[in-house]
């Protein structure tokens, strides 16, 4: 894809096809919009009086051969109320209208960001058209594996020279993340029989050396080396072998700690012995998703030359049913040493964490953040919204919730009480891995924080917004890809925290 940039008149470009932003309006007092009523004699007036259109946020319209235009097709989308119009109404309005076939069968577009002159509505713009006209293809066969975008070239105007370099610079990252976040919607979208633990590690590895990321992929006996008696418990009931990945990008200087990104990996989880309920359980191909965001989000950091040392960590095994699974009431040992009672094998995410927030460990790190579709009580905390957040550093939490505004990633704090840890304390080993109902997402996390070092650790869950049921503008139903806009910028802006641990 050609992308370009220019402050010249939209209304002479020579694109097949011109959008304009429109922000909400009673009557059509916009230079451009004036023009378009002329050209269509009265039919922007028309379209506020019959409400087809006047720029409210989730309307478009397209306006075929407007006298005074030199694109063949406009296309309108509205914003919203100007006063109120954020990043996330041009994330939105692109998206709502990227899989429009005015846009798709354009070999080029031209796209007017009206009012917009903030550096993130250019961003949001860019990352919008690329999420919402996303459809994974690459188990398609004939014409619909066949993607029918034939643009080739999008050039992005703005009112005024000035805006040109903040312009250029805001689309070209918002076009990096986004597909960034594409990448983690592809993983989280392949099947489990073609992304098995050594299937993925594989693919991880060759991302990670294709942008200069250091790459070390421990196989079964390598992770038995390391003890992590967690991650292999969870695997021992599969034939395919767990792998754990360690990624490393160098962008910092020499002597700056690392910031550790860890990501649950379970390439397919059944429930194991506690096997899940089979009506959605095809859906759990997509339960590495945290990791595919820890991958992704290096991959990101390295592409924008972030200068920041990180580590990624993505345990990955497969969860099943077999002669050999762990079974209920089994008792193993995590690489820390501390010993778990398994009470329900599908809470096997936690297991995978555990020897990998220990591993981190090794690090010694500035900061430990995990990501991790971990608890289905999230579902009845925030829904399919937003992804609570816990942790034992109030400013590293409240920097991930200042990420969530900034990206329309959304987010929300809970505490953890010693309540619930003492729920997740065993009368016969060190902990159990899971305390039943009450509070399950909060006990998951108080049960994690056994394993973290002396650092600022964050934990993010994002189950039940990695997946959209129905589709949104620029969320296709399917996997979202959630957790990789605002990791990324939260790595962009980072700096050494400060302040104690909780």
């Amino acid at each position: 894809m050609i992308l370009k940039y220019s402050a010249e008149d939209p209304a002479g470009t020579a694109a097949d096809c011109l959008v304009l932003c429109v922000t909400q309006y009673d009557k059509p007092v916009d230079p451009y919009l004036k023009r378009l009523d002329a050209g269509t004699r009265g039919g922007i007036t028309r379209l506020r009086q019959t409400e087809e259109f006047f720029g409210k946020d989730g309307q478009y319209a397209v306006i075929l051969s407007p006298e005074g235009f030199a694109a063949p097709q406009v296309v309108l989308v509205g914003v919203g109320e100007r006063r109120v119009a954020g990043h996330d109404a041009y994330r939105r309005a692109l998206g709502r209208i990227a899989n429009l076939p005015a846009l798709t069968r354009a070999e080029s577009l031209a796209i007017h960001l009206g009012t917009a002159t903030r550096a993130d509505c250019f961003q949001a713009a860019a990352e919008g058209y690329l999420l919402g006209g996303w459809k994974q293809r690459e188990f398609k066969s004939g014409e619909e594996a066949k993607d029918p975008r034939r643009t080739t070239r999008i050039t992005f105007m703005v009112k005024g020279r000035a805006q040109l370099r903040p312009l250029q610079q805001a689309v070209e990252r918002g076009w990096t993340i986004a597909e960034g976040q594409l990448l983690v919607r592809r993983l989280a979208g392949t099947p489990s029989n073609r992304l098995t633990p050594s299937l993925y590690a594989q693919e991880a590895a060759a991302l990670a050396r294709r942008h200069k990321i250091e790459v070390t992929v421990l196989d079964e006996a390598a992770i038995k080396k390391e003890k992590m008696g967690a991650l292999l418990a969870v695997a021992q009931g599969s034939a395919q072998k767990p792998r754990f990945v360690v990624l490393r990008y160098h962008g910092g200087g020499r002597g700056q700690k690392p910031v550790v990104l860890v990501g649950k990996g379970v390439t397919f989880d059944t429930g194991g012995i506690s096997l899940k309920d089979p009506l959605n359980m095809h859906e759990m191909k997509g339960d590495m998703a945290g990791s595919a965001a820890v991958l992704a989000a290096l991959v990101t950091a390295a592409r924008l030359r972030l200068r920041i040392n990180l580590v990624g960590l993505m345990p990955l095994a497969e969860n099943m049913p077999s002669g050999t699974a762990t079974r209920p009431g089994d008792i193993v040992t995590s690489r820390k040493g501390k010993t778990i009672e398994i009470i329900n094998t599908d809470a096997e995410g936690r297991l995978l964490l555990a020897d990998a927030l220990d591993y981190a460990n090794t690090f010694n790190p500035q900061a430990v953040i995990d990501i991790a579709t971990l608890t289905g009580a999230t579902l009845y905390i925030l829904g399919y919204a937003g992804a609570p957040i816990l942790g034992n550093h109030e400013g590293l939490l409240a920097r991930i919730k200042a990420g969530s505004a900034a990206t329309g990633e959304r987010v929300w704090p809970l505490p953890i009480w010693d309540d619930m840890r003492e729920q997740m304390k065993s009368p016969i080993a060190d902990l159990t891995n899971s305390g039943g109902k009450p509070a399950g997402t909060i006990a998951a996390a108080a049960f994690l924080e056994n394993f973290v070092g002396d650092w600022p650790w964050a934990h993010i869950d994002i189950a039940y917004v990695d997946v959209e049921p129905a589709g949104r503008p620029y969320v296709p139903k399917g996997p979202t890809g959630f957790g990789l806009r605002l990791l990324v910028d939260l790595l962009m802006r980072w700096k050494k925290l400060e302040g104690k641990k909780r």
